[in-house]
């Protein structure tokens, strides 16, 4: 049998993009389906909010073992596991909804399913895409892959709730099926080049246990690296409580439709700037992307609970969206170009493993938080009412409004110290490139 030749280069890199970009906006019609069906089902709150717990958890705990194995397979079969894994979880629903057994435990176990695959998928596409694109593109691929994660994110679910009333939940797991094929198709067009391995076997790391263990090593043993993980875990954190309470603040003051419109024009500002990313590629100093757009994010969080004020908040959260994506996409071209192309999938793993940690807990500190101090304090007589009050206002959601202020403000103060450590703000000049 004749073999591909292998693939390398922009052109190459766009088409395995755009079948991924493809198959992630398939499997962000259906998460949106799948949450509509639960909550129509229970009316639960809580029932629905599982979801996203189960859709992240079994990743998270698996990420060390998926970015082991990666280094041990080839990054090209690695992505066709996960994307194959995560259809036959979306089949298995199709089959229970058509017969009439779809049960809320099977959404539960069928989302953690399609987790527990998606392990595999990050950590070998970004190892990959280190093999595929030139050094000097990799801030535009970062960028591209940012936009697809944000396309994801963001717009499926506005094209999921128009397509929910017209093809029904059995159409959009049709067309998530179809979505991964197309993906499937991309993947197995094309052959990608493979990472040296001398560089594990030189540092002894054989066993399995001993490759997982090796990624946080790895890290650990390069302060800059470090130091860049402890700030994205921070920054995450301060984004997973913006988003949990999010809601919470608009509907303090306006309508569900208010609401509707002012999140869809704040997270576009994501899309286009992962679309300016892809682009531009990002400053050239990339460390001063992350620094001064970190300092940006931190702002936009600030504005957002100042006032009351759809027009100041809308622009607010366009510009800490549009921050998150030159953030992101200029960590992730730091990370491809620093670590070592045949650890790629130990320490991505361990680094999205920490990284996507910082949000369950953002959910589960938010709420109390909001709930039990900060709208007593900021209640129409509460302590604060007559002080700080006087400045953003009293009532109610002025006081998850104060929450937004003091998170912002912190954001802005960890960006200013982060840029005084001198391994995180010097990293690109001490660590050098390996690619």
């Amino acid at each position: 049998m004749v073999k591909r030749p292998v693939a390398q280069g922009m052109r190459v890199f766009f088409l395995i993009w755009f079948g991924q970009l493809v198959s992630l906006m398939g499997s962000g019609l259906t998460k949106f389906a799948l949450g509509v069906w639960v909550y129509e089902s229970t009316g639960s709150v809580t029932q629905f909010a599982l979801i996203s717990v189960f859709a992240r958890l079994p990743a998270i705990l698996l990420f060390p073992v998926a970015g082991a194995l990666i280094d041990r397979w080839n990054r090209r079969w690695a992505m066709i596991l996960s994307d194959s894994g995560a259809s036959l979880s979306t089949v298995a629903v199709a089959l229970l909804l058509v017969t009439g057994r779809l049960e809320i435990w099977h959404i539960y176990l069928a989302v953690a399913v399609s987790s527990a695959f998606s392990a595999f998928q990050w950590p070998a596409y970004s190892a990959a895409t280190t093999l595929l694109v030139p050094k000097q593109q990799m801030g535009r691929a970062s960028g591209m892959i940012q936009l697809g994660e944000s396309a994801a994110q963001f717009l499926a679910p506005m094209l999921a709730a128009g397509l929910l009333s017209v093809i029904k939940l059995q159409g959009i797991i049709l067309a998530d099926f179809a979505t991964f094929l197309f993906s499937l198709a991309t993947l197995l067009s094309i052959r990608f080049p493979d990472a040296k391995t001398n560089t594990v076997r030189e540092a002894g790391v054989q066993s399995l246990l001993g490759e997982i263990a090796y990624g946080w090593t790895y890290i650990t043993a390069r302060p800059g690296l470090l130091g860049l993980l402890i700030f994205i875990a921070v920054s995450n954190l301060a984004l997973g409580i913006a988003q949990v309470l999010f809601a919470p603040l608009i509907l303090s003051f306006a309508s569900v439709t208010v609401l509707g419109t002012v999140q869809s024009i704040a997270c576009s500002g994501m899309v286009v700037g992962s679309i300016l990313m892809s682009v531009w590629g990002g400053p050239k100093r990339r460390m001063y992307g992350v620094l001064g757009f970190e300092l940006l994010l931190g702002l936009g969080i600030f504005l957002l609970g100042l006032r009351a004020s759809i027009p100041l908040i809308i622009v607010a959260g366009f510009g800490a969206y549009f921050s998150v994506a030159i953030f992101l996409a200029s960590t992730q071209a730091i990370w491809q170009t620093k670590v070592a192309p045949e650890v790629q999938g130990r320490v991505f793993a361990v680094r999205r493993a920490i990284g996507w940690s910082s949000y369950p807990l953002a959910a589960l500190v938010a709420g109390p938080l909001a709930d039990r101090i900060f709208e007593p304090l900021m209640a129409a007589n509460g302590l604060l009412a007559g002080s700080i009050g006087q400045i953003i206002g009293a009532g109610t959601g002025r006081g998850i409004g104060l929450l937004f202020v003091i998170t912002g403000a912190m954001v802005m103060l960890v960006t200013v110290v982060g840029y005084q450590y001198p391994r995180l703000r010097l990293l690109e000049n001490e660590l050098p490139d390996v690619i």
